[in-house]
Parts: structure tokens; C-alpha cells; sequence
């Protein structure tokens, strides 16, 4: 019966995803009219800049990631070490703290066109406006590149690099090994890393609302917030979703491709070109770029903002707002953080103990898993619509659930449950298939079963997964942006949504703090991340 409950349970965070969908079923002549409407005005405006700004950001993290990962998997020099772990800091920077960093120092009035005209005498703007749809694309691959570059460097170094060493033993050239034996080996990884920085963008609200784009995203908050059409909502709201399921279905298909015949491991430093000199310096510089655009630029632009609002500013009110928004941020955070686990670990231990492998129920409880891990790959802007729709339905008829969920946390914690117990459910995973079956079945022999074995022999095995996982859905419910701006109970604002309005008042140096502790706050799963992965 537990397990039962437990495949209902993950059901039920599915209802989002399934009320989106479930919205074409009452489609009338008026929703139908309302369709029609959206085909002739808006919606290939919004399918035009959407398709834009993916091919930019595709092809730019494809380049960038691919080639940072193939100089420091590839080749040995002076510093590399540094740079295998400083080029996954870009992770920690969300992209609309980015946007607002780079509004602020690239604008007309910003500090950098200022000095400029001072010192040469030059008049007007001397470039144009960072709010455009280039500039979110160059800001997208600044920090969205990771990703290729993580699966990327792990591809090439366990892979690649060794068989680069016998390719040289056999007289290859080396851009014969690079291109004839390295890159063949990475292109799954760089499709499965394009896929799941196109799906990040694809999710943002952020960046496109502050920047003025017209993506599918931004139009879903327009149609419900601005416009009070629910059906138009819901019908953007389900062709963003099918987007994101394309990419999806194709990251997932990459990641499979990511299947090798073992290679015998080289030993540290084997099959890595040395460079020295020139070249090396130019590998230098190469790296240097994205880290400074992802990362160092944005994080210098913060602090000095907070420095000037801090010198010149009103103290008071800038850092009441500030410590109630980290206040509400961290409860959210934790509270999101405990619930997904508890969702992760049940899910996770259902699936190890549940009896007859390959029987109906243990089925089951793999297809709720799976269906739950999906929860990442949905926008904010699907959760937050899906959650509501039911509502608008319910209104009339349960007026009390309404105000409980619109009116307190439980809408937030719901979105958060739904978005990010996949990346818990993971994380937890990943720890049991590093717990060999077989002792369970020698638990099983000294009479611990179910619960008991759970406690005795899997509870202590995954308390560092479950602490990883924990921490990661936390730092992921801090930057969250787009559920909780609609979701959040009234006068309950988090860093993000502060951070977000602040700016869009165009009080760039008030955002500036809560964008800089939400940078900081990122900063502990990526190097979690890299201590796991990194290369020696």
C-alpha cells in the first residue's frame, strides 16, 4: 500500500505538466478563436526570438565549452589545474544577475562609457544598448558554457586522452588526433551539454523580461499576468513545454550515445599535448575570456555597486529590504531543500526494496521515478501556470484551498517539489549505485528487511548523496526566479524576486547586493561539483 501512495504521490507532481496539457481538452469555438488570434500576432514573433536566441546560444556554448574542454582535457601546461576548476565558476552566476551587472557598467550613463567620453572627448553612445537580443545571447553562452564544458572535459579525459597518446605512437598529426579521434569521442557529450544549456534558456524568465525579448517565456507571464488570459497562458505554456521535451528527448538521446568501450585509464597527465611558450600562453588567454565574462566581470560590477551604494547611498532601508528577503529566501530554501529530499529518498528506497525486480510493482515505481525526474527539464513559467489553472477551476467550488495554496508558502513549495525533486532524486541515485546489491541480500539474511534495512545499511551508505542533494535543490530554490514572482505570498519577496524588481525600477545599485549573495550562495555546489569531478 506504501508504494502505492508513493506512485500517486509522484503523480500528483506531475499535475502541473498534466494541467497545461489538459487545458487543450476544453478547447472551444472561443479557445479556439483565441489560438487562431495568438497564430496571427503574437506567437511568431515570440517562436521567431525564441528559435533566435537558441541558435546563438547553441552554437556559442558549443564553441566555447568544446573548446575550453578540449584544451584543459587535451593538453598539459603550466596552470591547468587552475583553470579546471575556475572555468566551472560561471555555474554560480545566474543570468540575470549577469544582465544586471552588465546593464549597469555597459549602459550610456554606466561607468565605462563615462570614462570614455572623458577621456577622448567623444559624445553620444558609443555602442548600443546592452538590452538586446545579441547582447542576452552573449550573456547566455557567458554563463551557460559550463555545461558543455563539464560533460565535455569528462568525455575527453577518461576517453580521449589516451587514445590520443596511441594515436601519436602511431605517427598522427596532431591536429589529426584532435579532430579524427578526440572530437568524434566528445560529440555526444557536447550534444547532450548543448541540449541542457538550450533547455536553461529556454526556462528563463529573468534575462528576457529585464532585456525587453519577446520569447516564449516572457509571453506566458504577459498572457496571464497582464493580459488575465488563462487559455492563452496555457496554450504558450504547452508549446514552450514541447520545445523543452524535443530537447529533452535529444539530450537523453546524447547521453545514451555517451556509452564507450572502456578505455584503460592513462596514468595523470598521460596523453595530454604539452604546450609551452606561446602556445601555452595563448591557452591562457583562450580560457581567460569566458571566465572573465561569465564570472570575474559581473562579480567585480556587484561589488562595486555595493561599494558605491554602501558610500553614498541610504544604509537603512536597502538593508532591511535585504535581510528580510535572505530571511524569506532561507526558509524557502530549506524548506524546499528537506521536502525534495524526503521526496528522493522515499522515491529512491521504494524502487531498492520493492520486491520482484522486473515484477509490476517495481515497474511502477521506476516509471513514477522517471516521471518525477522530468520535473527539471520543465520551465518555472509551465510549474507556475500549471499550478494555477487547477485553481481558477477550483475557485468556485473550494474557495479555502485556493487562499491556502495562493496565500502561503505551500503554492512556492509545491513549484519547488515539482521543479527540483528530479535533481534530488539524482543525486540520491547516483549514491545507490554506488551500494552493491549484495549487501542487501546479506541483510536480508540476518532477518533486516524493509524499513529496518533501510536504516541499517542504506541510511548511513547515502548520507553524503543526500547531503549533495540537499545542497544543490537549496542553492537551485535561492536563484529560482520565474514560480516563485507568481507564486510567492503577498509581502514575502526572496533575493531573486528583490533582486529582479529592483532592477527592473532601474535601481541597479539596490539589486546589487541580493544578486551578489545569490552569486555567493551558488558558489558551494560548484565546488562540491568539481571536487567530484575533477581532473587530475
Amino acid at each position: 500500500m506504501a508504494i502505492w501512495l508513493l506512485i500517486f504521490f509522484a503523480l500528483a507532481l506531475a499535475l502541473p505538466v498534466l494541467s497545461v496539457l489538459g487545458a487543450w481538452l476544453a478547447l472551444d469555438s472561443t479557445a479556439w478563436a483565441q489560438w487562431q488570434h495568438l497564430l496571427d500576432t503574437v506567437l511568431p514573433g515570440y517562436a521567431a526570438q525564441t528559435a533566435v536566441l537558441a541558435l546563438g546560444v547553441g552554437l556559442g556554448t558549443l564553441v566555447v565549452g568544446g573548446a575550453s574542454a578540449a584544451l584543459v582535457s587535451l593538453f598539459e601546461f603550466r596552470g591547468r589545474r587552475f583553470w579546471d576548476v575556475a572555468l566551472l565558476l560561471p555555474m554560480a552566476m545566474p543570468a540575470y544577475v549577469a544582465a544586471y551587472a552588465y546593464t549597469d557598467a555597459l549602459q550610456f550613463s554606466g561607468p565605462l562609457q563615462t570614462a570614455l567620453r572623458e577621456t577622448y572627448g567623444w559624445q553620444g553612445a558609443l555602442w548600443g544598448d546592452v538590452r538586446s537580443l545579441p547582447g542576452a545571447g552573449v550573456l547566455f553562452v557567458a554563463c551557460l558554457y559550463p555545461y558543455v564544458y563539464l560533460l565535455t572535459r569528462t568525455a575527453l579525459a577518461e576517453r580521449a586522452a589516451p587514445l590520443m597518446e596511441a594515436a601519436r605512437l602511431l605517427g598522427a598529426s596532431l591536429p589529426r588526433r584532435v579532430l579524427e579521434v578526440a572530437m568524434p569521442l566528445a560529440r555526444p557529450a557536447l550534444a547532450a551539454g548543448v541540449m541542457l544549456a538550450l533547455m536553461e534558456t529556454l526556462a528563463d524568465y529573468g534575462v528576457g523580461s529585464y532585456f525587453g525579448l519577446s520569447t516564449l517565456s516572457t509571453g506566458i507571464y504577459k498572457a496571464w499576468l497582464v493580459q488575465n488570459d488563462r487559455f492563452a497562458a496555457a496554450q504558450l505554456a504547452s508549446v514552450l513545454l514541447a520545445v523543452v521535451v524535443l530537447c529533452l528527448v535529444a539530450e537523453r538521446r546524447a547521453q545514451a550515445r555517451l556509452r564507450f568501450a572502456q578505455v584503460r585509464a592513462a596514468a595523470p597527465g598521460g596523453g595530454r599535448q604539452p604546450l609551452h611558450g606561446a602556445f601555452a600562453l595563448l591557452a591562457h588567454l583562450l580560457l581567460a575570456v569566458p571566465l572573465l565574462l561569465g564570472f570575474v566581470l559581473p562579480v567585480l560590477v556587484l561589488l562595486r555597486m555595493v561599494w558605491l551604494e554602501a558610500k553614498y547611498g541610504e544604509l537603512e532601508q536597502p538593508w532591511v529590504r535585504f535581510f528580510d528577503a535572505a530571511g524569506n529566501s532561507l526558509q524557502l530554501a530549506l524548506l524546499g531543500a528537506l521536502l525534495t529530499l524526503l521526496v528522493a529518498l522515499l522515491l529512491s528506497a521504494a524502487q531498492r526494496l520493492s520486491p520482484g525486480r522486473g515484477g509490476v510493482r517495481q515497474r511502477a515505481v521506476a516509471a513514477a521515478n522517471a516521471l518525477v525526474g522530468l520535473g527539471y527539464a520543465v520551465p518555472g513559467a509551465v510549474i507556475a501556470i500549471g499550478l494555477l489553472l487547477p485553481l481558477v477551476w477550483l475557485r468556485d467550488f473550494l474557495p479555502g484551498l485556493t487562499v491556502w495554496i495562493t496565500g502561503t508558502v505551500a503554492g512556492l513549495l509545491m513549484a519547488y517539489m515539482v521543479r527540483f525533486s528530479g535533481v534530488a532524486l539524482q543525486t540520491v541515485q547516483s549514491g545507490y549505485a554506488r551500494v552493491p546489491l549484495t549487501l542487501d541480500d546479506s541483510a536480508r539474511l540476518l532477518g533486516h528487511t524493509g524499513g529496518r534495512l533501510w536504516w541499517s545499511v542504506h541510511r548511513p551508505l547515502l548520507q553524503r548523496s543526500a547531503l549533495a542533494a540537499a545542497l544543490l535543490v537549496f542553492v537551485d530554490v535561492m536563484k529560482e526566479l520565474p514560480a516563485t514572482l507568481v507564486l510567492r505570498p503577498f509581502d514575502s519577496d526572496t533575493l531573486a524576486v528583490s533582486a529582479y524588481q529592483l532592477a527592473r525600477d532601474e535601481r541597479l545599485a539596490e539589486a546589487a547586493l541580493p544578486a551578489l549573495a545569490i552569486v555567493l550562495v551558488g558558489l558551494l555546489p560548484v565546488l562540491l561539483l568539481w571536487r567530484a569531478m575533477r581532473l587530475r
